[in-house]
């Protein structure tokens, strides 16, 4: 569900970190959805669903089934999303062995919307009146240029901006979360910020690491990698430069920490002051609490703003593939799954962040405080940012696996491996090579 799995032992902690209301959140009855589906022996009708990591699906599944007799729900969960892949492509190649629905993470959806015809277009079983459900720009996200829709939407990861109330304070700039909002326009204004915080907290840098920067700027391009005919651009993309070259000049200007995700360096910063922003998807608010602990609560805060405008890291998508034996009754329960009604209680459980627009109206979502961080209305926040990310970004069908070679270039620089100059040269090269082999294959 979310674009790493190291993210997830910590998020959980984020449900219990939340300042809640109490009232029941009201549900579509599952029984509206067709119960009489039976094997022909009369046995229950079994489906199957793949996910990753931790979708928060368990009591879902036994509430479906209580309202449905006649199904068993199956989960196949994968211990990481990349796992989870290679099944996915292994099955997907033997024409067999996919489950009848199969989760797909937001930045993996793009390389099977170049094999829709594997995958049931959803408009058969009602897709289309179902799209005012989502934001527009999710339910873009599983959608071909044909209009067929392969995807149903789960959670999204709107981001916004988290940073040390003290180092600021130690900077001289605004701590208050309204004032800090007016300082990152765009990202011009954020690094020129930075390098005035570096003169003055010379011993912190200004956000945790090239490649986390990176793929928040790059994620706000209309077209990165491809154009929106899915022509891998490389060199002629000028604005995938320019955007190189303001994350490179950040590293030699000493705003970088040089710290990875996910990595034990990376943990273990949250409970010292290496860094005092990071761009901040709402499900990174249980990653920052569970790793800064004691040491970070009254410190850490969020702020309604990212540079640019609007950002998203994370979430998923539901599909049946056209292997799917039940592909009706495996529709109905991926339009069940992910019902406002059903994100709103995923929300309560494990935190991720609906892209249904009517959970927005829900008292349990807009009206969610968090404690750790000062007491952040971050159900606002997080709505506001939601409803500020571009619709019009287009991603390509190996856009993961081209991302992962940029990050890694840009790691060769922050680990003084190679030059700027040679790390890009390198990036186009490997870039190339991973987007036209993969048109033979």
């Amino acid at each position: 569900m979310r674009p790493s799995a190291g993210y997830r032992t910590a998020v959980a902690l984020l449900a219990c970190s939340l300042t809640l209301l109490v009232s029941a959140c009201g549900g579509n009855d599952p029984s509206s959805a067709s119960s009489d589906s039976k094997d022909d022996d009369g046995q229950k009708l079994e489906l199957t669903i793949a996910t990753f990591n931790e979708f928060g699906y368990s009591d879902l599944y036994r509430e479906y089934e209580a309202a449905h007799p006649n199904i068993k729900i199956t989960e196949r969960r994968a211990p990481t999303v990349d796992v989870h892949i290679k099944h996915l492509d292994d099955n997907l190649a033997a024409g067999s062995g996919m489950a009848d629905i199969e989760a797909m993470e937001v930045s993996w959806i793009y390389k099977y919307l170049a094999k829709a015809d594997k995958f049931v277009d959803l408009r058969q079983y009602g897709a289309d009146d179902l799209k005012s459900r989502w934001l527009d720009w999710k339910t873009a996200g599983a959608t071909t240029g044909d209009g067929r829709i392969i995807g149903y939407g789960t959670d999204i990861g709107p981001m916004a901006m988290c940073y040390r109330k003290d180092l600021f304070a130690k900077a001289g700039l605004p701590t208050d979360r309204t004032e800090v909002a007016k300082l990152f326009p765009d990202w011009a204004s954020y690094f020129s910020y930075g390098r005035k915080f570096k003169a003055k907290v010379p011993n912190s840098a200004w956000y945790d690491s090239a490649t986390v920067t990176w793929d928040a700027m790059r994620n706000q391009l209309i077209q990165a990698y491809y154009s929106n005919q899915d022509r891998y651009l490389g060199a002629e993309n000028d604005l995938l430069k320019k955007t190189w070259n303001q994350v490179v000049a950040g590293t030699e200007q000493g705003l970088s920490a040089k710290l990875p995700a996910w990595t034990d360096a990376w943990n273990k910063s949250f409970r010292s002051d290496a860094f005092a922003t990071i761009a901040c998807p709402g499900w990174l608010l249980g990653v920052i609490q569970d790793n800064a602990g004691s040491f970070g609560k009254g410190k850490w805060d969020v702020a309604d703003v990212f540079p640019g405008g609007g950002g998203n890291w994370g979430g998923s998508y539901l599909t049946v593939p056209t292997q799917s034996a039940n592909p009706e009754e495996a529709a109905k329960l991926a339009a069940w799954l992910t019902a406002p009604e059903q994100q709103i209680k995923v929300f309560k459980k494990v935190g991720s962040f609906p892209s249904t627009t009517d959970a927005y109206d829900s008292p349990q979502v807009k009206s969610q405080i968090n404690p750790y961080f000062n007491n952040a209305p971050v159900g606002k926040i997080f709505i506001n940012r939601a409803q500020n990310v571009i619709l019009k970004q287009h991603k390509g069908p190996r856009d993961g696996e081209i991302n992962q070679v940029f990050s890694e270039a840009l790691n060769r620089i922050e680990t003084g491996k190679q030059s700027p100059a040679a790390a890009w040269k390198q990036a186009l090269r490997d870039s190339d090579k991973a987007a036209n082999v993969r048109k033979t294959s």
